[in-house]
């Protein structure tokens, strides 16, 4: 045996196994094996002499480790994921696939005539609503439908494209050079987009007694093309509107599971943000990080109308002061301007003021000239020390009941959509 492992010693991998193998069977049998620890040593030292290496797969330390790695924490941009309520989408549907032009073909059979089949149907485009869907952030902005297959010999015919299928939330509004086509505000609602292109004729189509060897076959049609805006009916059940640096997003923190991006520095949002406020009942209330509004944005300066959109979806408003600034009554004086400019009424929805930054110095004198000046409820409260927040989610959540209570008695607008 010795003499059989010696003159295949290189085949390093193989004379590693065969004694694994035979350690395995002595120990097992019992058997005793101190001349197999002779052959294994003589192995190492012709391993040493001739330069060969063995190598093996099955030792642990080839093996990567398992258990002892930790995930990497996400960071503050990967963790950000803003919302999307409006998109403008192109939509094209699939081509048809083109007919045939075969003739039958068999032994003894001179005259077979003609076979080609005709072309598989594009594929349509389909909106449709699900549940499961908050935000329009997954649809991109062009959409092609599959082509059908073209039809062959023997009277085949091509097959039908799949459909293609749109995910969008509930109370998706589909507009189209401004107007309304659909509104989608039911859970499984579809709406056909863009029809695909119908499959062309084969030869045996065109059969007929005056013709009865015909050459034509048609191409396919062209799907149909459509350019789409996609927007939410309603974007959040309330909205924090406030000047650029008034804590919004530090609030949204604070109240919610929302992540947007903070920092030590002074910046504003570029992009809205929603986050969730649950209660002990299982009720769930959206709130939404509104960006930053700046004078004159009624004229379009800044984020301009598209910012104001934002709030004209929010069912109420929370109106997020900066109470380390002098004079923040003029900030909701401002505010509230800015909203009627754009739409009349806006600013009478139902809302609060929030008096934010409390633990900076002078606000605690702020806060009594703010209530001198405003007529309605004003609750502080501390974004970076979480001070008072409980008494604005509990104000949230009278808010989002009067709202219930409102389209329960059909006040004309839309049901309220459940998060």
């Amino acid at each position: 045996m010795l003499t059989i492992l010696t003159k295949v010693q290189s085949r390093g991998w193989f004379v590693q196994e065969i004694s694994r193998i035979f350690a395995h069977v002595c120990f097992r049998n019992e058997v005793n094996c101190s001349w197999l620890i002779g052959l294994r040593s003589h192995l190492a030292a012709q391993r040493k002499t001739t330069g060969i290496r063995n190598v093996t797969t099955s030792s642990a330390l080839c093996a990567k480790p398992r258990g002892n790695s930790q995930k990497k924490e996400l960071s503050e941009k990967k963790l950000t994921r803003h919302f999307v309520d409006h998109r403008n989408v192109k939509l094209l549907a699939g081509a048809g696939g083109k007919g045939a032009c075969t003739f039958h073909s068999e032994p003894r059979k001179e005259w077979g005539g003609p076979d080609g089949g005709n072309g598989g149907d594009g594929g349509n485009i389909i909106i449709k609503v699900e549940r499961q869907v908050k935000s329009l952030a997954q649809v991109t902005p062009v959409y092609k439908g599959d082509d059908g297959d073209s039809g062959g010999s023997k009277n085949c015919y091509g097959r039908n494209a799949s459909t293609t299928y749109i995910a969008v939330p509930v109370g998706t509004v589909v507009k189209e050079h401004g107007k309304t086509v659909a509104d989608l505000s039911q859970h499984g609602q579809e709406y056909v987009a863009v029809f695909g292109g119908a499959g062309g004729k084969g030869n045996r189509f065109f059969l007929s007694n005056e013709n009865r060897a015909p050459m034509t076959a048609t191409p396919g049609e062209r799907g149909q093309e459509r350019v789409l805006q996609l927007e939410l009916r309603t974007m959040a059940h309330a909205g924090l509107v406030g000047f650029p640096n008034a804590g919004k997003s530090s609030l949204l923190r604070a109240i919610s599971n929302a992540r947007p991006a903070v920092a030590a520095y002074p910046f504003t949002t570029l992009n809205p943000h929603v986050g969730i406020v649950k209660y002990r009942d299982h009720e769930q209330v959206a709130v939404a990080d509104i960006p930053g509004i700046i004078r004159g944005a009624h004229l379009n300066r800044g984020l301009g109308i598209s910012f104001l959109r934002h709030i004209e979806r929010c069912r109420f408003l929370l109106f997020v002061l900066d109470l380390s600034s002098p004079e923040p009554w003029t900030q909701l004086q401002h505010l509230r301007f800015e909203l009627d400019q754009y739409e009349p009424g806006l600013s009478h929805r139902p809302h609060a003021i929030v008096a934010n930054k409390m633990d900076l110095p002078g606000a605690r004198g702020n806060i009594e000239a703010l209530r001198g000046h405003v007529a309605q409820r004003v609750i502080p409260v501390s974004a970076l020390t979480g001070q008072n927040t409980e008494e604005l989610i509990i104000h949230l959540r009278e808010l989002y009941d009067v709202y219930l209570q409102t389209q329960g008695q059909g006040s004309g607008e839309d049901k309220p959509t459940r998060w």
